[in-house]
């Protein structure tokens, strides 16, 4: 039996190593398995202009990453914002390759909307406001209410030395979902206590994307890489073994 290779996708203000507890877990769990998480540009290493992003670059980079990594069959799983990438993924990587996606409290807005429709409240203005000026934002303040409620210090701690600046571009780009293959399954990780995406919004996610296959639900904040790596990383060993090729 062949296990899918797993693919991690970070969300805004975050890069890579915000998966760092949850792939010790998974190789704890899973040691057979290969998991690559992967740098949106801008980040780190990673070139790229975040006054001028696109979700298009954004996915065009993912699947380089995948394919510079020699995988194959993958699950793809993404964090947050992630969600405005995941499925332009699907779409370039296809149903051939792409075994299962799994939302990870994430950002889906209606078809032709932007993430900041999807805000509400004084933020929709003011990021759009902030996108005609092509200026990366940080949130070493709002991070800690919006991403760390319920965590322990030092997993506080490890969050907020993991923040990097975000792409206000992104934020403001209608999404076009209108090629994604329906043959790829979809299951959803759900955060009870999230300061970010309340259950409600992550509903009207899952409305937008058509559905998903299964949800799990974590009592915990926006950040459940970090808060609940344990849990997270089974859930995830559970969604590559369903995927397995016998």
């Amino acid at each position: 039996m062949t296990l899918p290779d797993l693919v991690l996708i970070h969300g805004g203000a975050h890069a890579a190593d915000c998966w760092d507890l949850t792939i010790a877990h998974l190789r704890s769990a899973a040691p057979e398995l290969r998991v690559l998480a992967v740098d949106l540009p801008g980040r780190r290493d990673k070139p790229g202009d975040l006054r001028r992003a696109t979700i298009r670059e954004w996915v065009d980079s993912v699947v380089s990453d995948i394919d510079q990594a020699g995988l194959d069959s993958v699950v793809i799983a993404g964090h947050s914002m992630a969600g405005l990438v995941m499925p332009g993924v699907m779409t370039k990587l296809g149903p051939a390759r792409v075994a299962e996606a799994t939302f990870v409290t994430a950002f889906v807005p209606p078809q032709g909307a932007a993430m900041a429709d999807t805000m509400g409240g004084p933020a929709t203005p003011l990021v759009r406001w902030g996108a005609r000026l092509g200026r990366p934002y940080k949130l070493p303040i709002a991070a800690r209410l919006l991403f760390c409620n319920g965590m322990t210090r030092a997993q506080r701690q490890f969050a907020m030395s993991r923040l990097y600046r975000e792409s206000m571009t992104i934020l403001a780009e209608p999404v076009d979902r209108s090629d994604v293959p329906t043959g790829v399954p979809r299951t959803w990780v759900m955060t009870l206590n999230d300061r970010t995406l309340s259950e409600k919004q992550q509903r009207a996610s899952i409305d937008a994307l058509g559905g998903v296959d299964a949800i799990y639900p974590i009592d915990t904040c926006h950040d459940v890489m970090i808060s609940e790596p344990g849990r997270l990383a089974q859930i995830l060993v559970e969604r590559c073994r369903a995927r397995t090729d016998d």
